[in-house]
């Protein structure tokens, strides 16, 4: 952990095409909420070459710093990838190469994992993007575990993050990490956002809940019912007797089935 004077180094990398979105939610967690108090870090954003380019929101953006920025970092973070997955350039992959060779923190929000895939580092590791390139990435970087439920996985001195929101969560899990919870915890409340959300990304895939015909007990109709009734109150108890389970048995059902617990 990081003493409290002392300010962490980020080196944001944005490029032609970036989510504004992606660009701008490491500047408001890093940056723009310390507005009135003591900041804890030091944002920088850079391009490959300290340039205007266009983002994938219709907008130009001027950036005046180049690679070199990576060079004085304590954290890199890439934003997430433009959906076309082009071919980082060498120049991005050499300046990704020798910031991980110092042991500093390198990360990737969302498709921000496909420029580490690129550079190599995450080879031998376990690894998140968004889930509906996971299979995609998997045949191209075999060397890759990717795991498609977390919302973010941490290993050794990188993190990957799981699409869009997930990007907050692991913003939030570095200030947690670096500079303690309470910090992450009122940075959250100042966002109107959780601190920490538990779960992995299973329950986002679309899935059919009536893949099965229904009877009395069965689990999806019975769900249905709910989702019908949301205005009333339902304990674990009655909806797994309902299910004609036992709430053990209801409670690890509908993990497998959905993804997350009642």
């Amino acid at each position: 952990m990081f003493q409290s004077d002392e300010l962490i180094k980020i080196t944001l990398l944005a490029f032609e095409g970036i989510s504004a979105f992606h660009l701008s939610l490491p500047c408001m967690v890093f940056q723009d909420i310390f507005v009135g108090q003591s900041p804890r870090f030091d944002l920088k954003i850079c391009t490959e070459n300290g340039t205007q380019f266009e983002t994938g929101s219709g907008f130009g953006v001027v950036i005046d710093r180049d690679l070199s920025a990576i060079e004085e970092a304590d954290i890199v973070i890439i934003p997430s990838w433009p959906n076309e997955l082009a071919q980082p350039s060498e120049q991005i992959l050499v300046a990704l190469k020798e910031h991980y060779a110092k042991d500093k923190l390198l990360v990737g929000l969302c498709l921000g994992s496909y420029v580490l895939a690129c550079a190599g580092v995450l080879d031998g590791k376990r690894a998140t993007t968004h889930w509906a390139f996971i299979d995609q990435f998997q045949q191209r970087f075999p060397k890759v575990d990717f795991d498609p439920n977390p919302l973010f996985i941490e290993l050794e001195t990188i993190i990957t993050s799981a699409g869009v929101a997930a990007s907050l969560d692991c913003c939030l899990h570095i200030v947690r990490r670096l500079c303690g919870s309470e910090l992450a915890n009122a940075l959250a409340r100042k966002m109107v956002t959780a601190p920490f959300r538990s779960g992995g990304q299973q329950q986002y895939i679309p899935a059919p809940i009536n893949a099965k015909p229904l009877t009395e007990t069965s689990l999806s109709l019975v769900v249905e019912l709910v989702e019908q009734n949301l205005n009333l109150s339902h304990s674990l108890d009655e909806i797994a007797e309902r299910c004609a389970m036992s709430k053990r048995t209801f409670t690890r059902q509908f993990k497998v089935t959905y993804g997350c617990t009642f």
